[in-house]
Order: C-alpha cells, then sequence, then structure tokens
C-alpha cells in the first residue's frame, strides 16, 4: 500500500503545480477511482482546486472570427502553447494561405453550435463555410479542442481543424474544369474574336529535299516571300526544328493536300495549338480589345476569383470589361493529396457553366469602311517641309441619337490584335514595333484622346448664354474683328478677317464668330463665374461617359478646379478661353457625340454603350442591353431648337455656313458644327461634329464626331470625312473623293 500513498502524494504534488499555472494531463477514470479507494491519514493536507472562471467559448470564437478575416497571425496568436512548439508562426501562416488559395476561397463564415468545458479542457463546436469560386460552398463541422495553460485558454491545434479530411503531410489539389472563351460579335452575329485551331509550321533545314518547291508553297500558304521564310531558319542549326509560321484552320484545310508530299522530307508534321483569333484585319482593335496571360503580380488575386492563373484574360477592350461574361463559371474537383500526390479523398467537385458570348453593337462591314475611311484620308494627307503627314493621327466616332449605342468607333493609327498571341511567331518583334510607335497606335484616340474643342464648344457657351437669362437667340453683337475687353495687351482677334458685321447669337454660332462668344465668356463670368462650367458638366463634359472601355474624362476648368490643380485664382481670360474651348478646357470625341447626339434627339443624354445583347449561357438566356439615360440638356425647347437650327445652317446656308460647301449634293442633309482647335506649336486639331438627317420634320438617326490632330481647319479637314461616313452609312455612291485628293 505504500506504492498508493506514494503516488497519491505525487498526485498531490501535481495538482499544486497546476494551480501554479503548468499544465497537467488528466489520470485515467479507472486509476483515480482505485487510489481514492483508501482513506488518507487525517493529518495530510487537500489541495485546494482553483476554479477557472474564463469562459474558453471566447477563444473558440475569437479564432474563428479570426479565420474570417484571413488573419492567420491572429489564429496563430490564439494556439494553446504545446500547438506553438509544434508549428511556426511563418508555417502555420503559409499553410493557411496555401489551402485557401487551392481551394480558391472567396469568404469564411461560422456558426457556433455548441460549448463543453471542464476544469482545464473545453471544446468548441462550430459550422464553418467556405465560399469558393470554382466548387461552390463547402461546409464543415469543426470541435475544436482547447486547454486552459499558462493562465489562459489555448486551442489545440492540427491539420484537421482545416478541413476534417486533411491531416499531417497532405495537402489540397484543385483539378480545374474550364469552359471554352465566349467569342465576340458584331450586331449581326459576324465575328471578331473567337477561339479557334492554330497550326504551327516547322522545318529540319538538314533535311529539306525539294526547297524551291516547299517555299514556293509555303509562301501562298503564308502571304510571305521564299526569301523571307527562308531567312526564317537559316539561323538554325541543320538538325534542328525550326519554325517558320502558323496558319489558321481553314487555311490549312486549303492546301492540306498539296503539303502532304513534302511532310518528312524537311517539313515536319504539323501541329495544333488553341489561340485567341480575330479577323483577319484585325477589325475594331480598339473596341474589342485582346487577351494576355495573367501577370505574377496578378495571380493571386485572380486565383482568388476561380483562375488557375496560367490562363489568358482579357487585358483591353471588350475582352477585358467582359471578362465576367466571356471567361465563364469554372468547375473543378476539390482532392487531398498524399506528400508523393496520390489521391486520398474529394473534397467537392462541381461542373463548369458555359461562357457568354458579347454581341456589339458595331456592324462589322461599316466598322470596316469607316476604319478605311479614316485610313485614306490621313494617308492621303499632304506632308509638311520635313516629309512628315499633316494630321497623321485621329478618329471617328458614329452613335445612334436615340439609344447612345456606338454604330462605328476607329481609331489611327492601328493595330492588330493578334500580335499579342504571346506563342505567335514573331510576336515579340510585332509588339516592340507596335509600343515604340511615336504615333501611340494602342491609344483609343476616341475615347482615351482629351483635347481642346475649339469652336464645337461653342454649342455649349450658347447654352449657357440662353440659360443664363441675358441672351436670347436674337441678342445682336457687332464684330469688328477684334476684341480688347481684357486690355490692350491681351487684344483677341476672329477668325474673319475685319469680322462678320452685326449678327445675332444664333448667327453667331453659324458662322462661328470668336469675338462674340469672347464676349459672352466675358460677360458670363461677371454675372456668375459657376455658369459655364456647370453647363458643361450639364452637357457630360467633364467626367467618364460610362462606355464599356477605358477613357479620359476630359476636363471642364473651374475657379475650384484651378486653385485646386494649378494653386492660382481664376481670372475673366479664363473664362473667354473657355468659351471658345480652349485655355483648359479638354474633351473626348466620344464625350462630344454624346453631346451632339442629345442635341439631335432634343435634349437626352445616353449612355454610349456598345453592347447589343448578352448571349445565353450558364443557364441564362440571351438578355438584351438597355439604353441608359444619363441625364437631360439643360435648355428649353426653344432654345434647343435655335441651337438646332444654328447647326443645320452650318452646313446648308451657302452664304454663313462655314461647312456648307462640303455638303453640296449630298442627298441626305446633315447639321454639325466645324472646330479648329489651337494646339500649339503644331498645327490645330481640326474638327466636326454633327447629325444626319437633319432638318425640319425629320427624325435624326445618329451623330458622328470627327477629329484629326494637328491636320488645320475642321471645314477644310473633318468635315469632307463627315460627308464620306454619312455616304457609307447611307451607301451613297459614288463615294465623293477627299477634297485633297483632287488633281
Amino acid at each position: 500500500m505504500k506504492w498508493k500513498l506514494a503516488f497519491v502524494l505525487l498526485l498531490s504534488l501535481l495538482m499544486a503545480t497546476a494551480c501554479g499555472g503548468d499544465a497537467v494531463l488528466p489520470l485515467p477514470k479507472d486509476s483515480f477511482e482505485e487510489v481514492t479507494a483508501t482513506p488518507l491519514p487525517t493529518n495530510t493536507p487537500q489541495p485546494t482546486a482553483v476554479p477557472i472562471l474564463e469562459d474558453a467559448s471566447g477563444i473558440g470564437r475569437a479564432f474563428v472570427r479570426a479565420w474570417e478575416e484571413m488573419d492567420y497571425l491572429g489564429m496563430y496568436s490564439l494556439l494553446a502553447p504545446q500547438s506553438q512548439t509544434l508549428v511556426s508562426a511563418a508555417d502555420f501562416v503559409q499553410i493557411y494561405t496555401e489551402t485557401m488559395t487551392t481551394a480558391a476561397v472567396q469568404t469564411i463564415s461560422s456558426q457556433p453550435l455548441s460549448t463543453f468545458q471542464e476544469g482545464e479542457r473545453a471544446e468548441f463546436g462550430v459550422q464553418v463555410t467556405w465560399e469558393t469560386a470554382v466548387v461552390g460552398p463547402i461546409v464543415r463541422e469543426h470541435t475544436i479542442p482547447l486547454i486552459f495553460n499558462h493562465n489562459r485558454w489555448g486551442v489545440v491545434w492540427d491539420e484537421t481543424l482545416i478541413l476534417p479530411e486533411l491531416a499531417a503531410g497532405t495537402h489540397l489539389y484543385m483539378d480545374y474544369r474550364i469552359p471554352a472563351r465566349a467569342n465576340i460579335y458584331d450586331i449581326n452575329g459576324l465575328a471578331l474574336a473567337f477561339q479557334g485551331n492554330v497550326i504551327s509550321l516547322a522545318v529540319i533545314p538538314g533535311q529539306i529535299e525539294d526547297e524551291e518547291g516547299l517555299l514556293t508553297l509555303l509562301s501562298q500558304m503564308l502571304n510571305e516571300s521564299p526569301e523571307a521564310i527562308k531567312a526564317r531558319y537559316a539561323e538554325y542549326q541543320l538538325d534542328w526544328r525550326a519554325p517558320v509560321g502558323e496558319v489558321r484552320e481553314e487555311v490549312m484545310q486549303e492546301y492540306a493536300v498539296a503539303l502532304q508530299p513534302y511532310i518528312g522530307k524537311g517539313l515536319l508534321p504539323p501541329t495544333t495549338r488553341l489561340a485567341r483569333l480575330y479577323t483577319e484585319e484585325g477589325v475594331a482593335p480598339h473596341i474589342v480589345g485582346y487577351t494576355g496571360f495573367i501577370s505574377a503580380e496578378e495571380v493571386d488575386a485572380y486565383k482568388a476569383l476561380g483562375y488557375r492563373g496560367d490562363e489568358q484574360v482579357g487585358r483591353a477592350g471588350l475582352e477585358k470589361w467582359g471578362e465576367d461574361y466571356l471567361n465563364g463559371e469554372r468547375g473543378g474537383t476539390l482532392t487531398v493529396v498524399g506528400a508523393s500526390g496520390e489521391y486520398i479523398t474529394t473534397v467537392q467537385e462541381s461542373d463548369p457553366q458555359q461562357a457568354r458570348s458579347l454581341y456589339t453593337t458595331i456592324d462589322r462591314d461599316f466598322q470596316t469602311a469607316v476604319e478605311q475611311a479614316l485610313s485614306d484620308a490621313i494617308n492621303s494627307r499632304p506632308v509638311d517641309q520635313f516629309g512628315n503627314l499633316i494630321g497623321a493621327a485621329g478618329s471617328i466616332v458614329v452613335m445612334d441619337v436615340n439609344t447612345g449605342a456606338i454604330r462605328a468607333m476607329a481609331s489611327y493609327p492601328t493595330y492588330n490584335p493578334a500580335i499579342f498571341d504571346a506563342v505567335r511567331l514573331d510576336a515579340a518583334a510585332e509588339l516592340g514595333q507596335v509600343f515604340s510607335n511615336p504615333g501611340q497606335p494602342l491609344l483609343n484616340r476616341a475615347a482615351q484622346g482629351a483635347y481642346p474643342a475649339g469652336s464645337t464648344y461653342k454649342i455649349i457657351t450658347m447654352a449657357a448664354a440662353l440659360n443664363s437669362g441675358i441672351y436670347t437667340p436674337e441678342t445682336r453683337y457687332t464684330s469688328t474683328g477684334s476684341w480688347n475687353l481684357l486690355g490692350d495687351n491681351f487684344i483677341k482677334y476672329d477668325w474673319l478677317e475685319g469680322g462678320h458685321g452685326t449678327v445675332s447669337l444664333s448667327t453667331a454660332l453659324t458662322v462661328s464668330c470668336n469675338t462674340c462668344f469672347y464676349d459672352i465668356g466675358y460677360k458670363l463670368n461677371e454675372l456668375d463665374a459657376a455658369i459655364l462650367p456647370s453647363t458643361a458638366q450639364q452637357f457630360g463634359l467633364g467626367a467618364e461617359t460610362g462606355i464599356q472601355l477605358a477613357e479620359a474624362a476630359g476636363i471642364v476648368p473651374s475657379p475650384e478646379w484651378k486653385a485646386t490643380n494649378l494653386g492660382e485664382g481664376w481670372v475673366p481670360g479664363d473664362a473667354v478661353n473657355m468659351a471658345i474651348g480652349q485655355g483648359f478646357v479638354q474633351v473626348t470625341p466620344l464625350q462630344m457625340v454624346d453631346v451632339i447626339a442629345a442635341i439631335a434627339n432634343n435634349g437626352r443624354l445616353y449612355t454610349p454603350t456598345l453592347i447589343d445583347r448578352i448571349g445565353e449561357g450558364a443557364g441564362a438566356p440571351e438578355e438584351p442591353w438597355p439604353a441608359k439615360l444619363r441625364g437631360e440638356l439643360p435648355l428649353t425647347q426653344n432654345n434647343l431648337a435655335a441651337i438646332q437650327n444654328s447647326l443645320w445652317r452650318v452646313a446648308n446656308d451657302s452664304n454663313w455656313g462655314t461647312a456648307a460647301h462640303q455638303f453640296v449634293g449630298l442627298p441626305v442633309t446633315v447639321a454639325g458644327k466645324t472646330g479648329t482647335a489651337e494646339a500649339p506649336p503644331q498645327n490645330s486639331h481640326a474638327w466636326f461634329a454633327g447629325y444626319a438627317p437633319a432638318g425640319e420634320g425629320v427624325e435624326p438617326e445618329i451623330a458622328i464626331v470627327v477629329m484629326i490632330e494637328h491636320a488645320g481647319e475642321g471645314s477644310e479637314v473633318a468635315a469632307p470625312i463627315f460627308r464620306r461616313i454619312v455616304e457609307l452609312y447611307y451607301d451613297i455612291t459614288p463615294l465623293t473623293p477627299y477634297p485633297w485628293v483632287i488633281e
């Protein structure tokens, strides 16, 4: 019996030590009963148990709350000391980070279920839900063990607290099921971007038997000279594989029989790969955009959205905007695997959901024709003394005035989105040429190019004047050719030497009388410096339009803007310059087409859109994209009619219209406004903004803005291009030659 007494004394010592803070492991129940069955001597002191008052469930709740916030260091701080000795903080964070990333966990939520606490041990029951981007919600119940140690409760941790299926040495693996990327179409269902097969061709230089015949055939297939193809493989060793080019599947089908005799005699069997393809001409690249691989900096963010990480995603244009539609919903199988990759069990799986195609508002043939019209206009322009084109860049936008739908959008210089296929032969060289091009072909000048508006801005100034209460359409002004209310050191001149004489405000807009609008800007600023800026903002300027592309907001200068951005005070000259679209004013062609469309449709300012409908997929039907009204012009119908009449006279009044001579004989009547925006030290920007058809009792259909950089007069350069677009839209033939190419 002495050993029993000694055991009891040891137990008492351990319990006393535990009260001082050291951990004690409980004895088996039957052993404890055997020891206490023998009465203790009456002079043996009894240990006094110290009750544990702290609620263990608070630590359990804190642990899962930190998990919900993905605060893994916070979770680690709540582990019991003995658990912290088994896993370092860095390893703990890495385990959770990798597991959550692999499972594509987006959010974590929890629901407490039960709490059990007895002495130094407790259990916290909780249901944890992972919302994942690939396999849907994963719901598991956990029993979190806790132990009281060092005067605090701590979580006794192992891998099963992440997921019950996990154990030491195992980890999760996701086998992705990725749907095919959806297509981008024009409004009639003609493809603009699509998934397709590319056939790669390669040779072994030293094995070529009939070089002349092979080069002749490859030249026809690749549309390159035999010399260029030969130069491509001349750099390779005789026994190396040398890629010579790629063709689309339809080209391969056309030449498959002719190619057969050369296979094995220098030509290797063709190989096939899936690629993102565009039209041969690369139609509408600034609208469609392009795809590219996910960068290293973006991988984690994309993985959290359910991507595997090695896919190509939209990088620009509608490819980028429509990524959520075009990529579909990924499916996959989440499994537990061992240290050697062996399968252990399946956690959860889901099927992929079909991607949804985008149907744009553009007509592919009309878009192609507009792009060609812009290219022809620019490349036929005269050159300066240094041999540079006078006006080597520009843009055109065509909009449906009744919906905001973009019918065409062209920017020049341009590019072919196929160059972003990184696997493509010569892709790096082609990309290098585009990136180094000073003309910035990747810039969508229609939406991202911000310029002084020149005289097209006088539409807004006239609206501000009419709303001020001190002007009417018939208010008279005498133009002498110069204006000096800012003082003799700041005399400003009209574009017409000697001025326009005495004209009404309506006529001043038609003839684009600068001095009239200088005077309006000066007097409106005296009345209230906010009138001009606020009117421009009501016309949608100074803010993004909301189109599905990257765009510039432009600048509407105001006293507040100048103080904030330049640290300077507003002066009358700022308002005077603003009144004719100069000074700090910056607008995009897209903003101006929105303005002119609102003038045409009696005051409704629409959000421009490139989306006609979203295709069916993922259980959803085809969905039309609705027109969206984003504002009303600040004009009464009478004042709006006065502006419309002034714009009609610009294109039709042979005595007063600044561009009437450009529209003689055009069977569709148009209205519009010329603009010649100063851009020193270079030549002025040429603008024409208008709509068609126009006139009393006619319902306008389209608004068009043409802007050619540094090309000169709007009436002489932009207006003829505007006429060409009207002819293309209404199928008017023959097309009127550009004035600068007529011999």
